[in-house]
């Protein structure tokens, strides 16, 4: 039995209630619950979005809780178009969906920038604009800044731009990267620089890695190499200190994971493997779980429903978490636990 204080507590005193065995604090009028959801380390859960497929072309989205396993859930639409070959960045309560296939044929790409409320589910707003129409870009940057690099559009681009991820409005000039490419995915991020993978170049594969600071502009700058030159169809998330590269074409597709520690520079190691070769893979984490989702081009055509995940302290293959609703390939992925948070 819980006997009443002898004296008024004051305004932050702590006390355990041993009655609902939950810990509480007095507000200076009343007991309350102290909640165990740490906005900062995403104890209460991290939720993951998958977004975009092409053949079949759809603007479908799933998503699930990283923390746990099961399968994918119906998240909501794009504004526009069926699209896929998106590049996402995203900040604890908003992901950004920018640029994409829309599927028309020949080299056409859009510049349309699309935004989700991770906390909620339904349908995307329109944020914005990117400086070009582009697919198959690099998206990433921190929960201030979002970052697209690269791309493709009839001709490989070099162009990176940003968005400030809290408002609306059109993407502006950030810098350059070293080199001309296409990669379509997420990139890593680390809570001060965002990485762009190995990617496409003119008539070959590149194994370079770069990276820029991302509250500054500029650049980028040679961070170092993958285990192989990989061409377009990685899938990519991070840590705050580890990144994930997952599968992609190398000419052949790869079923390999490496993994970057971010506050260095150097090369990527062997993390594992994936349980299947692919390329139009999504990826997206957790401050400790990576997830490896759909894929499967150019075999099977239509996608798979396939999510796998990994513990990413550690090194392993990814196993089993759960499927898809749909069947999807050239997806993307994007959560509000990146490291960039």
């Amino acid at each position: 039995m819980e006997y009443p204080s002898l004296d008024k507590p004051k305004a932050g005193a702590i006390r355990f209630n041993t009655d609902s065995s939950q810990l509480e604090i007095y507000d200076g009028n009343q007991w309350t619950g102290v909640l165990a959801t740490s906005p900062e380390q995403q104890t209460g859960g991290t939720r993951a979005i998958f977004s975009g497929s092409y053949s079949p072309m759809l603007d479908t989205q799933n998503y699930v809780n990283v923390d746990s396993t099961g399968n994918a859930l119906d998240f909501g639409d794009f504004v526009g178009t069926d699209r896929s070959a998106i590049a996402t960045c995203g900040s604890r309560t908003r992901g950004l969906l920018m640029g994409g296939y829309p599927g028309s044929g020949g080299t056409a790409g859009v510049n349309d920038i699309d935004c989700n409320i991770f906390s909620s589910t339904g349908s995307c707003f329109d944020f914005g604009n990117l400086s070009e129409a582009v697919r198959y870009a690099v998206g990433g940057g921190d929960g201030t800044r979002g970052l697209r690099g690269g791309g493709y559009d009839g001709s490989f681009k070099d162009t990176i731009d940003y968005v400030t991820i809290s408002t609306t409005g059109n993407a502006v000039d950030f810098g350059n990267l070293a080199g001309l490419k296409f990669v379509f995915l997420n990139g890593a991020n680390s809570k001060t620089r965002t990485f762009f993978p190995t990617g496409y170049i003119p008539s070959t594969y590149s194994n370079v890695i770069e990276y820029v600071t991302t509250s500054t502009l500029g650049n980028a700058a040679d961070f170092g190499d993958q285990t192989s030159a990989r061409g377009y169809g990685q899938g990519i998330c991070s840590s705050a200190t580890r990144g994930l590269f997952y599968g992609g074409t190398g000419p052949g597709n790869l079923n390999i994971i490496d993994y970057l520690e971010l506050s260095t520079l150097g090369n990527a190691l062997d993390f594992g493997d994936i349980s299947y070769a692919t390329n139009g893979i999504a990826a997206s984490c957790s401050p400790t779980r990576g997830l490896n989702a759909a894929g499967g081009a150019p075999s099977p055509a239509t996608g798979r429903t396939t999510i796998e995940y990994v513990t990413i302290v550690s090194k392993g293959d990814s196993i089993d978490f759960g499927d898809l609703t749909v069947q999807m390939r050239y997806t993307t992925g994007i959560s509000n636990g990146h490291g960039g948070l």
